[in-house]
């Protein structure tokens, strides 16, 4: 069974950073996948197995996702956060590559950001 662990959620002030990490198990990584949401159902960020990335609007340009294959880790690094990016980031992967079959799914992690 695929295990998807998020980590790096926190307290942070509106205008700071915080990086997500999503570590996927399994010998496959490199072939899925993999994005995150919030609010388990609110799309915010994904890359597909060839590196494709795709945003949401409220996020761009502030968001930065990346993958390291090497740790089977996939990483969202959140500048300039604002109040309204509170929520429990969830982090999910899609075995077929291409970010439209998110099977497996994390427990999330908290991000608060204060005003």
């Amino acid at each position: 069974q695929v295990q998807v662990v998020e980590s790096g959620g926190g307290l942070v002030q509106a205008g700071g950073s915080l990086r997500l990490s999503c570590t996927v198990s399994g010998d496959s990584f490199s072939t899925y996948g993999i994005g995150w949401f919030r609010q388990e159902r609110d799309f915010v960020a994904m890359i597909t197995r060839s590196g494709t990335t795709t945003y949401s609007d409220s996020v761009k340009g502030r968001f930065t996702i990346s993958t390291d294959n090497a740790k089977n880790t996939v990483y969202l690094q959140m500048n300039s956060l604002k109040p309204e990016d509170t929520a429990v980031y969830y982090c999910a992967a899609d075995p077929r590559g291409m970010g439209n079959h998110f099977t497996f799914w994390g427990q999330g992690t908290q991000v608060t950001v204060s005003s």
